[in-house]
């Protein structure tokens, strides 16, 4: 049983034997152009959700200072019940 396992996981590794790399057919100029557009991507990406962020944060203050009288008092209301 053991000797089956040891051979099943062998088997199941890519095997490296002179197979063609999407990395090899590329030039080095092309690969590096790639990785360089990754990386702005994934840059413009942190920003865009940096400022999705701080957007729905103003939106709140936005809300909770725009409350009306009512919206107000619903909510001290709703404290006060407890006691």
């Amino acid at each position: 049983m053991a000797k089956k396992r040891n051979q099943q996981r062998t088997e199941s590794k890519p095997k490296d034997d002179g197979a063609l790399r999407l990395s090899d057919a590329l030039g080095e100029d092309v690969l590096s152009k790639l990785k360089e557009a990754k990386l702005v991507l994934s840059q413009a990406e942190a920003k865009a959700e940096d400022a999705r962020k701080e957007q729905v944060i103003k939106e709140k203050k936005e809300r909770e200072a725009n409350k009306s009288f009512a919206e107000l008092l619903d909510e001290y209301d709703g404290k006060t019940r407890k006691y």
